[in-house]
């Protein structure tokens, strides 16, 4: 047992890679891993690195050669004032750029098209995927380390929100989706900012900055993050402090500012090159009604609810509970950052973001649900009943992967489900054996 605990972090992300091998890598399954809007994340790298048009003029050739399903082309470009432009930002392809120049590397040595969209580049991506996964998984259990768990509750809480939440899906099954890095990033933000408000010093700034403009980069709506610090800051003195810091320590503070804005200053450079505007909002169309937020459709609804579709989400709630008793700052900080995430959240017109599995929004925020998972243990301290929230915490992992699969196959439909649809489909993993069967048979 000691050896998971040490090792939990490497553990996961292989049993992730196994998985994806046996589902993801074959002929005729590879395709699949850059789908919807993560075909508008990565178009940035073939873009720039292969057919050096910022314009996306090789689109037409490129969805209709590889799109795995006709009936899913995707086009994620915008058209603003005669210039054609990226929908979406350019982090996560920033993140990817290693993975991908391995894999035109590669696919240039064993002779495939060097097309940006061919076999090795659809599986870097996934393999890019569980990196960051290690990523995040490496870091949040040194957060949940800080915060004195166990040994054995940290392993249990990183199983937990990998195979009983919607980031095993987008390891897995749309490894090209921002949610995943957006998770790494905002860990590794959380741990730099942790670490800062413990000794503040130069260093830690200079990573608080460069992890925040990452997380810009990738989504910019995660710029609420910013609202978590007084939360990871622990205490109201303690903030004050580190800010004081900060103020009085110009030789540090501008430097990092400088960073935070050379990363920003990424998306805006290419925006200047696709249009001659350094801004451009590339949602025409699109916005928040923040005078009517669905609040309690996405958190509970059929459609598209984080709690019901993703139960373990709802049990780290009880983590308030004990947070409150422990230290009501923090309580307080946590509970309206929560607050605010879920306003503005469900305040977009399309609040169940299209295409998904559970509210895939919130896998970004995944650390601070852990924390919560991880305080919940406290408020169990007999063996007896800490074994039955165990046995529950695993119950529900696994309900998570079979909704996971049913989402894979169509059992649950990724924008029609209803309150019938959910129940007539619930655990009704034998119809998916029954078509796996009958389509071995044809």
């Amino acid at each position: 047992m000691k050896l998971i605990n040490r090792y939990i972090t490497i553990i996961i992300p292989v049993l992730c890679l196994l998985y994806s091998v046996k589902v993801n890598w074959g002929e005729g399954q590879w395709p699949r891993l850059i789908q919807s809007d993560g075909k508008g994340y990565y178009a940035w790298l073939p873009a720039f690195f292969i057919y050096h048009d910022l314009n996306f003029g090789f689109y037409e050739k490129t969805e209709l050669q590889n799109s795995y399903d006709k009936n899913r082309i995707f086009d994620y470009r915008i058209f603003h004032e005669g210039h054609t432009l990226n929908k979406f930002t350019c982090g996560t392809a920033l993140c990817l750029l290693p993975f991908f120049l391995a894999a035109h590397l590669l696919t240039i040595i064993f002779g495939y098209p060097a097309d940006g969209y061919s076999q090795f580049y659809a599986i870097f991506v996934n393999i890019g995927a569980l990196f960051y996964l290690f990523v995040g998984l490496y870091y949040l259990k040194r957060i949940l380390e800080s915060l004195k768990f166990e040994a054995g509750i940290i392993s249990l809480i990183l199983t937990a929100i990998v195979f009983g939440t919607n980031l095993f899906y987008y390891v897995i099954g749309e490894p090209s989706m921002s949610h995943l890095y957006s998770f790494a990033a905002i860990t590794l933000f959380i741990y730099s900012l942790k670490s800062y408000f413990r000794s503040p010093s130069s260093k830690w700034l200079f990573f608080i900055a460069i992890t925040l403009g990452i997380i810009v980069l990738i989504r910019p709506v995660n710029t609420i993050i910013a609202a978590s610090i007084p939360f990871i800051a622990g205490d109201g003195e303690r903030l004050k402090n580190a800010i004081r810091y900060g103020l009085s320590n110009l030789k540090a503070l501008i430097p990092s500012v400088l960073v935070f804005l050379s990363v920003i200053f990424i998306q805006l450079v290419l925006f200047k090159i696709q249009s001659d505007e350094f801004l451009v909002y590339t949602y025409p169309g699109e916005k928040f009604n923040f005078a009517h937020p669905h609040i309690l459709e996405i958190l509970f609804s059929y459609k598209k609810g984080l709690f019901l579709y993703t139960p373990v989400f709802l049990i780290s709630m009880c983590g308030f509970i004990w947070l409150f008793r422990k230290n009501r700052f923090e309580g307080w900080s946590l509970l309206g950052f929560f607050a605010l995430l879920i306003y503005i959240f469900s305040s977009w017109w399309n609040w169940w973001y299209g295409g998904g599995f559970s509210s895939r929004v919130f896998v970004d925020y995944l650390p601070f649900f852990s924390i919560l998972l991880g305080y919940s243990f406290n408020l169990f301290m007999t063996r007896k009943i800490r074994v039955i929230f165990i046995t529950l915490i695993f119950l529900l992992i696994m309900l998570c992967q079979v909704q996971t699969l049913q989402y894979r196959y169509l059992h649950i439909h990724w924008e029609e489900m209803t309150k019938e649809k959910y129940w007539d489909s619930f655990l009704r993993i034998d119809r998916i054996l029954k078509e796996k069967s009958d389509s071995k048979t044809n």
